[in-house]
């Protein structure tokens, strides 16, 4: 757990690093271009938000890609388990039978395996590495058929995949519908920032914007464009499935 949460400060240390560099280089750009630094700060204080939330938005989509491979995860495991393969070895054959964006992870749970760490520890650890609430399910199947035994494993596992299956399909029509309210947000948060970057080039615009009025202009739109994109956002967001078994006791 400790891996995965220091794994997290890094990726936001990288993306606040990023959208600093863009806002910065942004400013300069800007400034050259309009002549005006206050016009240069607003569109760089603007891009460097739209930089972090591309940025956030990329980990979420790598992180949603893991959460659709788990499927793929029940179906190695069940053809491993039924041509008469153990828990362990099943997993462990997965860091090469497995979705490419989880062999990574599972060949640690094999070398930890190998290496003499008890099975409910690398599990725990895998568990932890992957973090999402489709593998927390297969992980607490697996643990209570190795613990408690049970004939009824590979039945378990193929009405898992079916309901995950079914799960992938319903919030993938949910999020197409949903689509549409993300173009409303840029759309609306951009088009006003393109016109000023039109007339940005006329000479008195600099000027204009100078004064106490025009500064009072940028900071106003600035301020509610970010609350319109962030308040749009987080109307389009989809509601993320809690993690039931977070930690194996």
């Amino acid at each position: 757990m400790r891996k995965v949460l220091q794994d997290e400060r890094l990726k936001k240390l990288g993306i606040n690093s990023k959208s600093t560099f863009v806002s910065v280089l942004a400013l300069l750009i800007f400034t050259i271009f309009t002549k005006s630094f206050f016009i240069a700060l607003a569109f760089a204080f603007l891009t460097g938000v739209a930089t972090r939330q591309y940025l956030k938005q990329r980990a979420l989509k790598k992180k949603t890609l893991l959460g659709q491979v788990w499927p793929e995860v029940i179906d190695h495991l069940i053809s491993g388990l039924y041509s008469g393969l153990s828990i362990s070895e099943a997993l462990s054959n997965l860091e090469q039978r497995g979705p490419e964006i989880t062999r990574e992870r599972f060949a640690e749970f094999h070398n930890e395996v190998r290496s003499g760490t008890e099975f409910s520890v690398a599990l725990e650890r895998l568990r932890d590495s992957c973090a999402h609430h489709g593998s927390d399910q297969i992980f607490e199947a697996l643990l209570l058929s190795k613990t408690l035994g049970g004939g009824e494993l590979l039945n378990t596992l193929r009405t898992l995949s079916a309901f995950q299956r079914e799960d992938l399909i319903l919030n993938k029509e949910i999020e197409i519908k949903h689509g549409w309210i993300k173009n409303s947000a840029h759309i609306s948060a951009i088009a006003p920032w393109l016109l000023l970057l039109m007339i940005a080039t006329q000479p008195g615009t600099a000027v204009a914007f100078s004064s106490p009025s025009g500064l009072m202009i940028l900071i106003l739109g600035v301020t509610l464009t970010l609350i319109a994109y962030l308040w749009m956002s987080k109307l389009s967001k989809l509601p993320e499935i809690p993690r039931v078994f977070g930690s194996i006791k």
